[in-house]
């Protein structure tokens, strides 16, 4: 199992395929499962990276609260590991602040594609889609909070698997806690124009957990942003919307490729 260190903290991460890397950074509390469909899609064409943030899965969880800033610095420390010199992240909810914070600071990110992202803090309301693993009917209840009526319905099956990936792979209250702790006081408004780097701002129309208007402030205010809304999706609009939501990364990494 791969892990990379960042002080006592082993982070764990998997890595597949060639080419450029994309490297995906979770949601607060889900585990690597959530990214499932995207990582299919793009490797081959591009090597894929997986990790569970500090708190998650096979992860170390060490006690919280967690700042924005260390997140960041785990994520410096996976791109380190994988000895990337530039990378294309894609990121969602607290993930899409890690990767659009790492994005002012380092020198290794290429592009950003962010999923359910806002700019401030206080623009996320996380909590309903959080549940104990170990709780099989709340991590189904939860799903209320990120997926669309309609997908639940059309799709039981998909459903009864997401809720066994989480109970398997998703993090405790604890590390939940520790990880959106990292959301208090975050206000990128100021400096969103040093962000530079081409990014997409994917947003479910029906999100509950971040309204999509924050999502295309967020998109206003980058130099090279954009929005790409995604109707009738909830927060976690790349598992509902995985077909669409792959051909657009793809479509939009190919285009950056092109364009260097």
């Amino acid at each position: 199992m791969p892990t990379a260190p960042n002080g006592s903290v082993s982070l764990y991460y998997h890595r597949e395929g060639e080419g450029d890397p994309v490297v995906f950074v979770p949601e607060a509390g889900l585990g690597g499962w959530s990214w499932g469909w995207q990582h299919a899609a793009l490797t081959g064409p591009y090597e894929t990276v997986v990790w569970d943030l500090r708190g998650t899965g096979r992860s170390d969880a060490p006690s919280g609260p967690y700042s924005l800033e260390s997140l960041v610095d785990d994520l410096e420390t996976i791109l380190e590991a994988i000895e990337a010199r530039s990378a294309h992240l894609v990121g969602a909810g607290l993930g899409g602040a890690i990767a659009l914070a790492a994005a002012r600071t380092s020198t290794r990110v290429e592009t950003l594609s962010l999923f359910g992202t806002a700019a401030r803090g206080d623009a996320f309301d996380l909590e309903p889609l959080f549940a104990p693993p170990a709780d099989r009917a709340a991590l189904r209840d939860s799903l209320e909070a990120g997926l669309s009526a309609d997908f639940r319905e059309a799709q039981p099956a998909v459903v009864d698997g997401i809720v066994d990936w989480r109970a398997d792979g998703d993090a405790t209250r604890e590390g939940w806690t520790a990880q959106v702790a990292a959301l208090e006081g975050f206000d990128a408004t100021d400096w969103l124009v040093e962000v530079t780097q081409p990014t997409r701002v994917f947003h479910g129309t029906d999100d509950a957990l971040v309204s999509p208007s924050a999502g295309r402030q967020l998109a206003n205010g980058l130099p090279r942003g954009e929005f790409a809304p995604l109707e009738g999706a909830g927060h976690l609009a790349f598992v509902e919307r995985s077909r669409t939501v792959n051909d657009r990364l793809l479509g939009f990494l190919e285009t950056q490729s092109t364009d260097e």
